[in-house]
């Protein structure tokens, strides 16, 4: 391992707008617990198919109906 790394001629990672933020979520337990099973059932971590959920009804602009 070098003693000194010269980053002066590094750049902005042109990726960046694509990384995940991590946020606080409350969520009920049930809605956990269900996410949870999915998980274990598909060896995906929860936080992973929370997000492939989410951005599926984003991206199909899926609309909340309140009742």
């Amino acid at each position: 391992m070098r003693d000194h790394y010269d980053f002066s001629k590094g750049g902005r990672n042109p990726y960046a707008k694509h990384l995940k933020r991590q946020v606080t979520i409350r969520l009920d337990l049930d809605t956990l617990e269900y996410f949870k099973t999915l998980a274990a059932d598909s060896r995906v971590p929860y936080q992973t198919l929370i997000n492939l959920y989410l951005r599926e009804c984003a991206t199909s602009r899926k609309k909340l109906v309140f009742r």
